[in-house]
């Protein structure tokens, strides 16, 4: 432990109650002790996600265990270890998933879940990357087993996991395809590598998607959106399509023709991050510094932070999330911002 934690507290975001802005709070919380397996983390951003808002909104429980305070990813450096971790070296810089906790000055999160930063990252902009990637290589590559030449359609190409999404996709040989919401955001996804983009406002993208395709339809369908789209998504599916389901952003309850669905071997899917095990996350983050990590060295993968603010500033912060012009990441800084 370094010789600055001669204090006990921590500046860290609370929620005290379920709403809206009103409910955020900056105070100063117990510092968090690692326990077996663990490492204690001094964190110099993280990164906000949609389920931090849906947790403050009160529709997120947090899983058993897990802390109160919101985040679920952060970057910064190795400050102390627990029993049982030896491979990691005071000061280093590294990035983490987490399962809470992130909005603070420091965290503890079970050492599997822990990984150096990408060479040629800053510390702030690595803050952006647990979640995405590990969302993205979890769904696309473990669950929806993408291959090369496979047409793939992700839903909001411009947001923080559909702009890694289509970057990832790319470099995998995939032909990804990405639905947006205007003129700027279906050139954005052009830019971040989709081979076509669909405005969503405008056009109806089950047509589309088989106009691009030639008849032949989404071979994988990153969803985000829910029930709005399950009907639409099933029609858009090629035959042995899958659709996976990631985000309920459109309702989280709608119909799905079944009739289809077998008429197609298809396989319609939804996943939790958040919840998973310690250990399952630790399998898919050590498959994201195996296999990822190389991509965004390489540039092959580039971060894409919208926005920083300080931590004091989250309300502002969590606002701008939810602004329908954002492209990418926003991340809180526990010290000046960049």
């Amino acid at each position: 432990m370094s010789q600055e934690l001669h204090h006990h507290t921590m500046r860290a975001v609370t929620y005290t109650g379920a709403g809206g802005r009103e409910v955020l709070s900056v105070e100063d919380l117990a510092l968090p002790v690692p326990g077996t397996g663990e490492v204690l983390i001094k964190v110099t951003a993280a990164g906000i996600n949609r389920a931090d808002l849906l947790q403050r909104a009160g529709n997120y429980p947090v899983p058993e265990g897990a802390s109160e305070v919101p985040g679920l990813e952060v970057a910064g450096t190795i400050e102390e270890t627990g029993a049982g971790v030896g491979n990691w070296d005071f000061g280093t810089p590294v990035c983490a998933l987490l399962a809470g906790g992130g909005y603070a000055e420091y965290v503890s999160v079970p050492a599997g879940q822990v990984v150096p930063v990408p060479d040629g990252v800053s510390l702030t902009d690595a803050a952006g990357l647990p979640e995405v990637a590990a969302t993205c290589w979890s769904n696309l590559v473990q669950q929806a087993g993408v291959g090369r030449g496979d047409w793939v359609l992700v839903h909001g190409g411009t947001g923080g996991i559909g702009s890694f999404a289509l970057q990832l996709l790319k470099a995998l040989g995939a032909r990804p395809v990405a639905t947006a919401g205007s003129a700027e955001k279906v050139q954005r996804s052009l830019e971040l590598g989709a081979e076509a983009a669909i405005n969503h406002r405008e056009e109806d993208f089950v047509a589309r998607m088989k106009e691009i395709t030639g008849g032949h339809g989404a071979d994988v369908i990153l969803d985000v959106m829910g029930a709005k789209y399950l009907e639409k998504n099933v029609a858009a599916l090629a035959q042995g399509g899958r659709l996976v389901v990631i985000g309920l952003q459109g309702g989280a309850s709608g119909t799905l023709p079944i009739g289809k669905v077998m008429g197609k071997n298809a396989v319609v899917t939804g996943t939790m991050l958040r919840p998973r095990p310690a250990e399952e996350k630790a399998g898919i983050m050590g498959e994201v510094a195996e296999h990822v990590w190389p991509l965004v060295t390489s540039g092959a993968i580039r971060t894409t932070t919208d926005a920083v603010f300080a931590l004091e500033d989250v309300a502002a912060a969590q606002d701008r999330f939810e602004e329908a012009d954002r492209t990418g990441k926003i991340l809180l800084v526990t010290g000046e911002t960049p």
